[in-house]
């Protein structure tokens, strides 16, 4: 291979297609699809050590099944943004009845505490419709504008989230305030407690359901919103000290309760945005560039491993990578390198689905970037 200056960068849901990047930078012939399926009617390496090599790559594919094919790339998109749906409009569903028995609870009894969850589990109700928009953007096919897709769509749902989460905080904030500076007696103060147990309890539900979901299909954004659910149900629980008070006489009681919920919003709030703000920033788990260096560094034929990149795109990764090769190798043989270097990057990190791999070469006569180094400077 002359320069080494191989690009191999085929994203599985797009049909494998492979640009391949020539000396002058423009883009080569756009090969035809390899047949990555199950059957592997080519072996990824062509030559990867014979028969045992072989053996090694069916033996990785019965340990860790998945599929190469860009159809069941997409299905397999389809059906976590659909599984993603499903828990929203349950959630959607458990607190919207939840927050009805509160609102009519708070009628009533003129609690101020339980005002506050009342208010923090509508705006967790109403967080449904952000994120229910992303997942259905997220869902839609990539454009020439929109290369790498709408997956971001989700990005933005988490900034409507913690603006929620924000405005509900400050509302409670003010009504406990006020109540504090204008005591007022809390009636009702059974039907006060049976809300707060069932705020508590439809709460915890869907934070359960949201967290576990929001992890399994990779969704930042839905597993922020299952953490402030879950902190929603505590504080449900909280109402319970304040409605304890006011049956002792204690008329600050509930207003002092419903300034502790308002302060549990907000380290939901630092903690969501927090995650929110990681995202948007291309955060990713440094054990998983651990674990692709690792992989790249067990493809025989690879001598080096140099920069590796990794960014979320919705709930899946996508990842660049430089490896370095003999500088003598054929094109076919440093294009067989990149395939099995990207094929190692799948199975070693979790929802990666697509990888760009820069084929670069140890030191043999002039330096091949020397070209680029002027850019590199400015």
């Amino acid at each position: 291979m002359d320069a080494g200056e191989h690009t191999h960068g085929h994203g599985h849901e797009h049909g494998h297609g492979h640009t391949h990047e020539r000396a002058d930078g423009r883009a080569g012939q756009r090969e035809r699809g390899h047949e990555h399926g199950h059957g592997h009617g080519r072996e990824h390496g062509h030559g990867h050590g014979g028969v045992w090599a072989r053996f090694r790559h069916r033996l990785a594919h019965m340990v860790t099944p998945h599929s190469h094919e860009a159809m069941d790339k997409v299905d397999s998109a389809l059906a976590t943004s659909r599984e993603g749906l499903r828990a929203l409009w349950l959630s959607l569903g458990v607190l919207g009845a939840t927050t009805v028995i509160q609102v009519m609870v708070v009628a009533v009894s003129g609690s101020v505490a339980l005002l506050g969850d009342t208010i923090h589990n509508a705006a967790d109700t109403l967080t449904a419709v952000p994120l229910g928009i992303a997942f259905v953007l997220g869902r839609r096919a990539a454009t020439r504008r929109y290369t790498y897709g709408y997956g971001r769509a989700e990005d933005l749902a988490g900034i409507a989230i913690v603006l929620t989460i924000a405005g509900s905080s400050a509302l409670a904030g003010y009504e406990a305030v006020r109540r504090l500076l204008e005591p007022r007696d809390v009636t009702h103060l059974w039907a006060v407690a049976v809300a707060a147990l069932a705020g508590f309890a439809g709460n915890e539900w869907v934070a359960r359901h949201r967290i576990t979901t929001g992890r399994r299909i990779g969704s930042a954004a839905l597993v922020a919103d299952g953490l402030h659910a879950r902190t929603d149900g505590f504080t449900s629980l909280a109402v319970l000290l304040g409605a304890g008070g006011a049956a002792v006489g204690w008329r600050w009681a509930d207003p002092v309760v419903g300034l502790l919920i308002t302060a549990a919003i907000l380290v939901v709030l630092k903690d969501a945005a927090r995650q929110v703000y990681r995202r948007l920033m291309d955060s990713v788990d440094p054990a998983s560039v651990d674990a692709a260096e690792e992989a790249l560094r067990q493809v025989p034929g690879v001598l080096g491993v140099g920069a590796v990149r990794m960014r979320w795109i919705g709930h899946a990764l996508r990842a660049e990578a430089d490896i370095v090769v003999d500088p003598h190798l054929t094109v076919v043989r440093a294009h067989a390198l990149a395939v099995a270097a990207e094929h190692a990057l799948i199975h070693a990190v979790p929802r990666l689905t697509a990888a760009t791999v820069h084929i670069d070469h140890v030191a043999h006569g002039a330096d091949p970037h020397a070209e680029l180094r002027h850019h590199a400077a400015a």
